[in-house]
């Protein structure tokens, strides 16, 4: 038992400095070519157990043939260790050199194209990434261009819808200085109404720079959708009557929800006021709401022909307002992008899809617990 642990400490004396050789070789060539840290490895192996083996032939006092034939034998698994060791690390620095390259692509272009040829694990596993963060800036870019899209259009509706009234009032205030107005009443009652049309482009474009900067503070309390619904009702009721729109909803469940009353009948009345100014004279325009699962579903359907499929998923954006056919004769298409902000403040969403006649606009609400 003495010899085995003379022996074993031998071999580990003579392994363990050729193991602290090849250390400090790795230390000093870390900046090289992961081949020449292959390399380095194999030679530390081999050389550690070549030491480890001379420093025991020389404590048993083995014979100068039996340690030559011992170190025959060490050399030849040195020469292959070297050469697999070489042949790997060109192979790996090869699939480097690809991933690099379609790195560098990536940078330029882009987009990322990741080497067809097998590689190792983790070079796979880091062009995966890769592959993912290209389709995440892809996506981002595409969202980008189509903000950008969404404000340059909304810098020129609104400037087109301020600059008609105030080319009104301005028309109407010198006609009014001037003296040359038969009914000065009728332009009063006129330039009130632009007014008011202005403030409401005003305030539209507040909340949504509340929404846009997080700023918009809720105060959620609970509630039934039965009374929400009925208020926006009650305050649609007059400009339905106007475009001869019947409004359905009066028997909505009272669904306990957990919301703010006041941003929230904004919502309902944006959504009342944008189908019944699309809806044609006789037409119906239904509220409904359901419990599904843990949420609460509130539905707007109006009557207005349905919605081209490749605009729905703009309908939310921005200063969307759809064809010359849909566009109402005030606004600059803030209510539906108003009324997701708000919903999504209050951890829901907003989805709008066709129907027979028209199309629904879905809120989705979380059930309170």
């Amino acid at each position: 038992m003495s010899d085995l642990l003379l022996i074993a400490l031998y071999a580990l004396l003579g392994a363990g400095a050729a193991g602290a050789l090849g250390a400090a070789a790795l230390r000093m060539l870390r900046s090289r070519s992961v081949a020449v840290s292959l390399a380095v490895v194999a030679a530390v192996a081999v050389a550690a157990m070549l030491s480890g083996t001379l420093a025991v032939a020389r404590a048993m006092f083995l014979s100068s043939h039996d340690l030559t034939v011992v170190t025959t034998v060490v050399a030849m698994a040195a020469v292959v260790s070297l050469a697999a060791a070489l042949l790997l690390g060109r192979h790996v620095v090869l699939r480097f050199r690809e991933l690099v390259s379609a790195a560098r692509e990536f940078g330029e272009q882009g987009t990322f194209a990741p080497p067809v040829a097998p590689a190792p694990a983790e070079l796979v596993a880091l062009s995966r990434e890769l592959a993912l963060t290209g389709e995440r800036l892809a996506a981002s870019r595409e969202r980008e261009r189509a903000l950008e899209t969404s404000r340059r259009e909304l810098v020129a509706w609104i400037s087109h819808d301020l600059r008609t009234p105030l080319a009104g009032l301005r028309a109407m205030s010198e006609a009014l200085e001037d003296g040359v107005v038969a009914d000065p009443a009728r332009y009063h009652q006129q330039m009130r109404t632009e007014v008011e049309r202005l403030n409401s482009m005003v305030t539209d474009l507040f909340e949504l720079s509340r929404i846009h900067a997080g700023a918009l503070s809720l105060s959620p309390t609970r509630t039934s959708l039965h009374d929400l619904v009925g208020d926006a009702l009650a305050g649609a009721d007059a400009l339905a009557r106007q475009h001869g729109v019947r409004l359905a909803g009066g028997g909505v469940d009272p669904l306990p929800v957990e919301v703010d009353g006041k941003e929230m009948t904004r919502v309902l009345s944006n959504l009342l006021v944008n189908a019944i100014r699309h809806t044609p004279a006789e037409g119906t325009v239904a509220i409904a709401a359901e419990r599904r699962a843990d949420a609460v579903v509130l539905s707007v359907t109006d009557a207005c022909g349905g919605i081209p499929e490749e605009d729905l998923p703009r309908v939310f954006d921005t200063g969307w307002r759809g064809s010359r056919a849909r566009t109402p004769p005030s606004g600059a298409g803030l209510g539906l992008a108003i009324v997701r902000g708000i919903v999504e403040a209050h951890s829901g969403h907003a989805d709008v899809h066709n129907v027979p006649g028209g199309c629904r606009f879905e809120l989705t609400l979380p059930a309170p617990a």
